[in-house]
């Protein structure tokens, strides 16, 4: 068998990972192409597609957190130790699927999974190495909200930065729920968002970014150590690092979309090379496999 092909899908909580996998499942599905959606959220829930391969089968964070009095994030960290302990629950199965699947991993929103601990990089490793040698490609969402809060949005940019140093896997970043902000943002800002400009920093003395020292020193008020300015030079500091690396950039995403789905899904394939490895079907293939379907 050659390669196989997948997408792990990342980001903070709330910013929209189930419901990206749950429409790309079902773009997939709407396109007649297979996929096989693997949950390594220990606390989800609620599912509108049927995991093929779920970790609550195998540990759940409220049981960790019950039994060994841990909070959720070491309780996560443990669950991800446990199953690297038992990686067969999870190789054993994808050993099975076979190079026209795109496999989807849906991963817990805790960023310090992907950028504090080296237990997601080793999982990787071995899902993306020997007999596996699974073509992977990290998703990692922003929620789009984040651009009403300039410093918020840079904050969230560097997370993303530190996750892709951290994986160094071949990596998209999305900017989730772009319904929210339509109409707030102009598109010409919009626009430097989506690359991640750090000139945004300095073009919003109104969000409280630009901190006139001079006027606060002339009125004879008092500074704190953590002052508006010392606040502005962090940011700043921030806004030139993930500009030296020139990494982050974002696509736009709006779950509710198919076209929205469809381009961000073309940039997966184009990051894990899926398409390349796909053998063309003579026309009377495609005949039968629509028949086929038709019975089904």
């Amino acid at each position: 068998m050659g390669s196989r092909y997948g997408t792990i899908i990342m980001g903070p909580a709330g910013a929209g990972k189930t419901t990206f996998c749950s429409s790309l499942i079902q773009h997939l599905k709407n396109n007649r192409r297979s996929c096989f959606y693997v949950n390594l959220d220990p606390a989800a829930e609620e599912f509108a597609f049927e995991p093929d391969v779920d970790i609550k089968d195998l540990i759940t964070l409220e049981d960790v957190m019950e039994e060994l009095h841990l909070g959720p994030n070491g309780g996560l960290i443990y669950c991800f130790e446990f199953l690297m302990e038992n990686l067969d629950f999870l190789t054993d199965p994808l050993e099975e699927v076979s190079d026209e699947y795109l496999i989807i991993i849906d991963m817990p929103g805790q960023i310090e999974l992907y950028s504090h601990v080296p237990v997601v990089p080793n999982l990787l490793k071995a899902l993306t190495r020997g007999s596996l040698n699974i073509s992977m490609c990290a998703a990692y969402l922003l929620e789009s909200t984040f651009i009403v809060d300039r410093a918020k949005f840079f904050s969230g940019t560097l997370s993303a930065m530190s996750a892709m140093l951290m994986l160094e896997l071949p990596h998209v970043n999305i900017l989730s729920k772009m319904d929210l902000v339509k109409g707030q943002v102009a598109r010409r800002d919009l626009k430097r968002f989506i690359e991640a400009d750090i000139g945004l920093l300095q073009d919003a003395p109104e969000s409280g970014l630009m901190y006139d020292h001079k006027e606060k020193f002339d009125a004879g008020i008092q500074e704190d150590v953590t002052d508006g300015r010392d606040f502005a030079n962090l940011n700043r500091a921030v806004g030139h690092l993930i500009d030296e690396f020139s990494l982050v950039s974002f696509l736009k995403l709006d779950a509710q979309d198919e076209d929205s789905i469809g381009a961000v899904l073309s940039y997966i394939d184009d990051a894990i090379q899926f398409h390349e490895a796909q053998e063309p079907k003579e026309p009377n293939d495609a005949v039968e496999e629509t028949e086929m379907d038709g019975m089904g």
